[in-house]
Parts: structure tokens; sequence; C-alpha cells
């Protein structure tokens, strides 16, 4: 039987795959260097000052109040790219690389994206209102980071050999976009094209990470050449989009995540039905894989044990169905 990594891997480039691919947020490895003095449960200074706390059974939050600036305008006196000059990158990937799990497929990339990099350095309202008044001040920032990001790709890629890119940006609510399409165009989808595009002419297969309706985003990210997309929320019209993409992006999720919430009246049946209908509909064919609870680092439970039951109720029906749609 082929590892977990050379299942996904299969489905990740647009292949069929032996069984239905088990996906998590996130596998991957992330250079100590970029967390700043962020612990292990995400709290503190970011590389960049802002001070995140963690809230238990949420994770870790931009503090409440914090801000790094108000003024857009204003972004060159408080952000500046860390100077990683002489770093040992290969000292510090070797811990990680040394133990890995090699049946697990490992990644890296961003898990800040820069719509979020901007509401964490002045706050969400102030961030929005900035897009809306100041929009080439938002260019000329959400471009200065993606300029330093890039410029230690080159090291991460060849110390922490990973096997795909991660890239998360989240700029969608459950109902619509925080931004208008025409921003969206404007401003995040050339960053994005330009961030991805420097790992796809490398050779690397890339998922985006949205959260919420981001459906009217897929034509332009498929078309920057992101294979997958996490954490597919079932409020976007899943059936559609498969039929519409086929194998070319691989959908991660589709769990009615609501249903895993220890505040909502859930048996374990249902539980077991919901993880049954997902994958009779998005998995035959390929281009999907089960992601059990979309948040959290792939669950929802965060320590209640009522969540935590149920991811397990999800990945034990998982497991007894995995094999039968590609027989």
């Amino acid at each position: 039987m082929i590892t977990l990594k050379e299942n996904l891997l299969l489905l990740l480039n647009g292949q069929t795959p032996e069984y239905v691919p088990r996906y998590r947020l996130l596998w991957g490895v992330r250079p100590p260097i970029l967390s700043g003095d962020r612990g292990p449960d995400g709290s503190g200074k970011d590389i960049f000052g802002v001070e995140f706390v963690n809230v238990p059974g949420t994770g870790p939050i931009q503090k409440p109040g914090f801000m790094l600036f108000d003024d857009i305008t204003k972004w060159r006196d408080h952000i500046r790219t860390p100077d990683f000059t002489g770093v040992d990158w290969e000292a510090m990937a070797k811990p990680a690389i040394e133990n890995w799990d090699p049946a697990l497929p490992r990644t890296c990339g961003s898990t800040m994206g820069f719509f979020q990099a901007m509401y964490n350095f002045m706050g969400f309202t102030d961030a929005l209102i900035a897009v809306a008044e100041e929009p080439e001040e938002v260019k000329e920032l959400v471009n200065y980071l993606c300029d330093g990001f890039l410029s230690q790709a080159e090291s991460f890629l060849k110390h922490y050999k990973p096997e795909f890119i991660w890239f998360a940006d989240d700029i969608a609510a459950a109902h619509a976009p925080f931004v208008s399409m025409q921003t969206y165009h404007d401003i995040f989808g050339p960053v994005w094209r330009r961030f991805i595009k420097y790992f796809k002419d490398r050779g690397y297969p890339a998922v985006m990470h949205n959260c919420g309706l981001f459906e009217p985003f897929l034509d332009d990210v498929v078309d920057m050449g992101y294979n997958a997309w996490d954490p597919a929320q079932n409020i976007n019209d899943l059936a559609a989009i498969k039929k519409k993409f086929g194998n070319k992006l691989m959908i991660c999720g589709g769990m009615d995540t609501a249903a895993m919430l220890p505040y909502i009246d859930v048996t374990e049946e249902q539980v077991r039905a919901i993880v049954r209908n997902v994958l009779d509909e998005l998995a035959p064919g390929g281009g999907y894989a089960f992601l059990s609870i979309a948040a959290g680092g792939g669950s929802l439970d965060n320590g209640n044990p009522i969540a935590g039951q149920r991811a397990e109720w999800a990945r034990d029906e998982f497991e007894k169905i995995r094999w039968t749609y590609y027989q």
C-alpha cells in the first residue's frame, strides 16, 4: 500500500489516488525564526511586533485593542522586513527534517497572508477603511510583504524540502467576501499570483487556504496555478465546483463544520451520515481529500470533549469507507 503522502500527492498532481486521501491543516514545517517570540500556543509577538494572545477554544488572535499603526500612510514607519543575514538555515531545519514522519507530506508556506497581515497590523475595521480610502498605499504594503517573504523562499525550499506550498489569506466571511471583486483584482489577486508564481516556476504544487464563501475567487485562483483549496466549507456550492474544475482543483473539506460544534445537538449517526454524504458527492472521480474538521489546524475540538468525540466519529467513518471509491 502506498503511503498517505504518496496517495495525497497523486491527487494534488491531478491523478487518481488509490483511496480517498486524508488531509489536515497543516502538514507543515515553519522555520522558528519566522515566528518571532510566539510560543507553542501562538501567544507572543510575531516578527513584525504584532502581539497575539491565545483564547481557549479558539486559538491565537491579535491582542484586543492592539495596533502597530492606525494610518496606512505611515506603514513604512512601523513595518520592516526582518534581516535574516547570517542565519544558519541548515542547522535550523535539521531537527524538523530528522523528526519528520516520511509517510506524511511536508509543506512550507505562509500562515499569514497579505490581507490578514494588514488587519493584524491595524485592526480589522481600520484595515478595511484603508483598502477603501488608500488603495495605492495598501498595494505598496502588500507587495513589500511579498518581497520580504520571497527573499527567504530559496533558503527554506532548499533546507526544509517541502512537497507542496501552502498559502493562507482568509478574505471571505460566511456570506460574502470582505472586499469587492474589483478591489480583489486590483490589489490582492495580483500579489497572490506573484507570490505563488515563484513556487510554480520551480515545480511545486500549491494549496490555497481560505475559509468562508470563497467560490467567487476560484476561477482566478485555479488560473494562478493553485492545485488545491482548503477548507472548502459547505457554504460554497462544492458539487458545482467539483463539476467545473474536476481534478484541476483538489477540494479539501466539504464537511458541515457547525455539526461538530459542542453547542449544536448532533447524534453520532448524523455525524457519520454527513461524512458518507460528503464523500458520495465529492470523492468519485478524484479531486477530493477528506478534512474532518475545517478549522484550528484540522480540528475544532480544542480540548472540548464533545467536539472531540464528534471529530473521532467523523474520522472513524472516513476510515471505514475511504477505500470504496476507487476500486
